[in-house]
């Protein structure tokens, strides 16, 4: 099932970060070991819509639609533009420079919220952004 939605170009990242994780189980492992979290990202398009998908790294190493795996809480949250988590994902710009200028926002573990870029450069590799 493709968690890419149309109105969201960016959100085709999520695609090839889950599939990332489901290629290769020691990665799998290792990147569940390193998040130790259930990362939340809440996406806002340019008409205004707000869309939000998980990367869970505390438990199965997966990705999915909504903020958090069923009767399960996100320990950190980003709230950032479709646009800047495509750039983000891209390499072309960091999370720590759309966070100073006020382009990301973090609830919950800001220290949590490091330990995804690994994961996300991962996907650098594999999503066409």
């Amino acid at each position: 099932m493709s968690l890419k939605n149309e109105s969201f170009p960016s959100s085709a990242a999520f695609d090839a970060i889950n599939s990332s994780l489901q290629s290769d189980d020691a990665e799998r492992k290792d990147a569940v070991k390193k998040g130790n979290a259930i990362f939340a990202f809440t996406l806002k398009n340019k008409d205004g819509q707000e869309e939000s998908w998980y990367i869970d790294l505390k438990e199965k190493g997966s990705v999915g639609k909504g903020s958090a795996p069923d009767e399960k809480k996100a320990d950190v949250t980003l709230s950032l533009s479709d646009e800047d988590f495509g750039k983000m994902v891209a390499g072309k710009t960091q999370a720590q420079r759309l966070f100073m200028s006020g382009k990301l926002k973090i609830k919950g573990d800001i220290m949590k919220a490091t330990k995804m870029e690994p994961v996300l450069k991962k996907a650098q590799t594999k999503a066409k952004l």
